[in-house]
């Protein structure tokens, strides 16, 4: 999963949800001086992550990339799996998806001073582009990809996945379904245990 499902997963408890869109930015134990609920996130993060490798169907969609992607597969199979969620956001929210990215970067914008200096300098782009609303595409998720892949030296070929996507996009969407039902609620257990409910 990327951005919109860890963002989606953290039920707008605002420190979870900053803590468990920044955590890919913090490394190993670096997570101590942010606030109690900014470090839940961080942890919720990892546990969320975990779940998700390990899970058969997200495997079963990441095999199905491995050939022309190698370990690049993984990473696809997160950023599609963001489009997914956001094409059938009304399935998950009643607020509708480009109102509720925008409450989302106006908390990163309140809390501001708090977020790791990679989050800082890639944030202006992320709102300027609405990268969270345009995953609703499969233009916008081209753009990502893209995107990644000039990061890799174009290593990656992550920039050609779309073509997979729209060859395969009934059986990744299915997928995509089934998988997200099972992470909401093992998401809603692990913010059960942090008595946030």
């Amino acid at each position: 999963m990327n951005y919109l499902a860890h963002i989606y997963l953290s039920q707008e408890i605002k420190e979870l949800t900053i803590g468990n869109f920044i955590a890919d930015s913090i490394k190993g134990n670096k997570f101590q001086h942010f606030p109690e609920k900014v470090k839940d996130g961080i942890i919720l993060h990892r546990a969320l992550d975990t779940f998700t490798d390990k899970h058969p169907t997200v495997r079963k969609s990441t095999h199905r990339l491995f050939d022309p992607y190698s370990h690049y597969s993984a990473v696809i199979i997160d950023i599609l799996y963001d489009h997914f969620l956001a094409k059938n956001w009304e399935d998950y929210s009643k607020v509708p998806l480009f109102d509720y990215t925008q409450n989302f970067y106006n908390l990163l914008k309140d809390n501001y001073e708090i977020l790791p200096l990679r989050v800082q300098q890639f944030l202006p782009y992320m709102i300027q582009d609405n990268w969270l609303y345009n995953y609703a595409t499969i233009e916008g998720i081209g753009k990502i990809l893209y995107q990644m892949d000039q990061r890799t030296k174009n290593r990656s070929k992550m920039q050609f996945a779309t073509k997979e996507l729209q060859i395969y996009y009934p059986l990744f969407e299915a997928e995509f379904k089934a998988f997200f039902n099972e992470i909401i609620k093992y998401s809603s257990a692990e913010i059960q245990k942090l008595n946030y409910t």
